[in-house]
């Protein structure tokens, strides 16, 4: 019960990677709020676990509802001890592609984290406890995908931003991570999972992720990566490692 007594933010905490996280800082004790615009899942995550957890919907790139959100965890439960950035969304397009869908997806996967930190910091510092904020990127984020531009700057962007607050907020003992997921079996990739079936036999773990796998790295970051900050953690099955080529060896 690591983080008995502390609390925790995981936006799109309501499903898939996120539930995982939430599952699993709810088991090391925290409170854990599941700040999502999945009002139905959201609400039923928190119902199963209890005490544990209570959900708010909250649209992340909406700076008065992150303020609000932060002034009710306060009042509420005290000042948040880790935030969880993990609500995004994945968009197919090139860079020939309409400017509003650019503009939505760097809103969302992008923005939003950026006012998720600049919201719940001042609250970590002004508790003078410390805190671990963790921003979640993805393998789009080392490497370049055709028709996934907006997606792909994205992703890449989250790991700038991370290593600028890990500066920014280390003298207040804040840590902040970044995550870097490869396919995971979720609601999201679910309409492709014969493709990623296909994908993942050329990476050296040759199998698709499991949303419990994530939570334990979450679990890893919070608690024991105290001498790491603004770093890069993979869990992608060695994708980025490199492609085995069809055949090799035989």
């Amino acid at each position: 019960m690591g983080l008995a007594g502390k609390t925790a933010i995981v936006t799109g905490g309501a499903r898939g990677l996120g539930e995982a996280y939430v599952r699993v800082l709810a088991e090391e004790g925290a409170h854990v709020v599941i700040a999502d615009l999945l009002e139905d899942e959201g609400r039923a995550l928190a119902a199963d676990l209890g005490s544990q957890a209570n959900f708010v919907r909250l649209d992340v790139t909406d700076q008065r509802q992150w303020r609000a959100l932060v002034d009710g965890v306060v009042a509420q439960h005290g000042a948040p001890y880790v935030l969880i950035n993990n609500a995004g969304i994945h968009s197919f397009g090139s860079v020939l592609d309409d400017y509003q869908n650019w503009r939505l997806v760097q809103d969302i996967n992008l923005n939003g984290p950026f006012l998720g930190i600049n919201t719940v910091a001042p609250a970590m510092i002004a508790a003078g406890n410390g805190g671990v904020i963790v921003n979640i990127s993805s393998t789009c984020g080392f490497i370049g995908y055709g028709d996934q531009a907006a997606y792909v700057a994205s992703k890449w962007a989250i790991r700038g931003l991370t290593k600028a607050a890990a500066i920014d907020l280390a003298p207040h003992g804040i840590r902040v991570h970044v995550v870097v997921p490869g396919p995971f079996a979720t609601p999201m990739t679910a309409p492709f999972h014969g493709e990623l079936t296909e994908l993942v036999k050329s990476q050296p773990v040759q199998r698709i992720g499991d949303p419990p796998e994530a939570g334990r790295l979450i679990r890893y970051l919070v608690l024991d990566a105290t001498y790491s900050t603004g770093s890069e953690f993979f869990i992608d099955g060695g994708a980025m490692t490199g492609m085995s080529l069809p055949d090799a060896g035989q």
